[in-house]
């Protein structure tokens, strides 16, 4: 499908308006101006004033109001699977994890299905790479995304995380396991309709991933593309990417109630003080159920937490 977005004046949109009156639909959504059903074409305009044309007759009804270019988003840092031309533009499931990297929290992935249709609203919610944006910032567009797409979040407490590690499984094999099945989740939802493609955002090679899900009753397999920075390919990945943030900072909270201050994120060395602390004040068992075990910084808490006993 087709995907055009235009930038123009009010004045321009209002014309466009008048000139399609009678193919003029009801849409209901956030910064929607008004939209348009033709035979073979989509139009929707918005608020900021971009014009969404969608369709086979996207190029065409564009052109009577301006310069026409198919969007579409490619980064030559990238490695992974080449991607289908005007990817940008296609209806594509998207997963993303967070979390694997802080001794502190959860590990949890979200996937998220952004049909060719709701690709410019999710745009207009504020979506783009969830690095570029704040937490706080995650947190407050997070709920309006959750209500316009399908999608599933996974959340990985520590304490089971720490059981299915301590089972000599990889990190790499817990996050195949709740791709796949964050993925499994959003497909069931959509049934019967299905995705144009599904990218994962790549942590692991192709053949490394379906390795991990080799017992795996049910491999997510159909038209499923891997490849790095992938939320800077398609809005699906950017979403999913902020929507399993949310759910790691939500978790997080949970834990800085528990210890009565907030939670230090990554695994530096403010890290492995606070967990000395925590260890200190609460006990072992507390600080496991909090922390991916296996990491350094429960032996460098360990050192810490000996120096304060004896002084």
């Amino acid at each position: 499908m087709t995907n055009i977005v235009l930038q123009l004046t009010s004045e321009e949109q209002q014309k466009i308006k008048t000139f399609y009156n009678k193919s003029l639909i009801d849409r209901n959504g956030p910064g929607i101006l008004f939209g348009i059903k033709l035979t073979d074409t989509a139009i929707t305009a918005y608020k900021s004033g971009k014009v969404m044309f969608q369709g086979a007759g996207a190029t065409r009804e564009a052109a009577k109001w301006g310069t026409v270019s198919a969007t579409a988003k490619k980064s030559s840092n990238t490695k992974g699977d080449t991607l289908p031309k005007d990817f940008a533009s296609l209806s594509v499931i998207g997963s993303d994890e967070t979390g694997t990297g802080d001794y502190f929290g959860p590990v949890t992935v979200a996937a998220v299905y952004v049909p060719a249709d709701k690709i410019e609203l999710v745009q207009e919610l504020g979506v783009k790479d969830s690095k570029q944006l704040t937490d706080e910032y995650m947190r407050k567009i997070a709920p309006d995304l959750m209500k316009v797409c399908t999608y599933s979040i996974l959340t990985l407490r520590n304490d089971k995380y720490n059981e299915i590690q301590a089972k000599g499984n990889s990190q790499g094999k817990i996050k195949a396991l709740l791709h796949n099945q964050a993925l499994k989740h959003v497909l069931n939802k959509i049934a019967p309709e299905k995705p144009e493609y599904i990218l994962i955002d790549q942590f692991a090679e192709r053949g490394i991933y379906y390795n991990y899900l080799k017992n795996e009753k049910e491999i997510i397999r159909e038209q499923v593309l891997f490849s790095t920075k992938a939320e800077n390919l398609h809005v699906a990945v950017a979403t999913a990417s902020i929507l399993a943030r949310y759910a790691f900072l939500n978790e997080m909270d949970r834990l800085a109630e528990i210890v009565g201050f907030p939670i230090q994120k990554g695994a530096s060395g403010k890290v492995d003080q606070m967990a000395a602390k925590i260890w200190l004040k609460f006990g072992e068992d507390t600080l496991r159920s909090m922390t991916k075990w296996h990491f350094a910084n429960t032996e460098k808490a360990r050192t810490l937490l000996q120096k304060k006993r004896s002084n």
